[in-house]
Formats: C-alpha cells, structure tokens, sequence
C-alpha cells in the first residue's frame, strides 16, 4: 500500500500504529505526510508509504503547530 497525496492514509493501519515514545493514538497529516502524535508532540515522516516511527526521526511541534491543528475525530 502506498500512501501519497492521492491516497487517504488507510484507517485500519492508522488504527493499529502507536506512538512509540508515549504508545498514544496518532493522526495522519496529509498535506505533510506525517504521523502526529499530539501527547509526544512530534511528528514521524512517512517515507515511499512507510511510516518511520523512530524517536530521532521525528520533528518537535510548536505550539503553535499544535494548535493549528484540527481537533480529532473518531475513528468509526
């Protein structure tokens, strides 16, 4: 499965991955291609479709950053 601009990020995959610092829900960012873990603050790259969950991959988020952000919405 690739994920890309074209492509939602699938949500039984989302489902499944955690944030591996604080093992909370993740949300996907299309438009930067991101895995946000809001609890960790930061965001993981998703790479050629792979989300790269490791720590020092990551980028720290602002706040700003954070706030902009949507609020979540329950996955059905």
């Amino acid at each position: 499965m690739w994920l890309d601009y074209h492509h939602p990020m699938d949500s039984k995959l989302l489902e499944l991955l955690v944030c591996p610092v604080t093992k909370g829900h993740l949300d996907w960012d299309k438009e930067r291609q991101e895995l946000v873990s809001r609890s960790a603050r930061l965001a993981y790259p998703v790479r050629n479709g792979i989300p790269i969950l490791l720590e020092n991959e990551a980028r720290a988020m602002s706040d700003e950053e954070l706030e902009a952000l949507p609020p979540r919405t329950p996955l059905v």
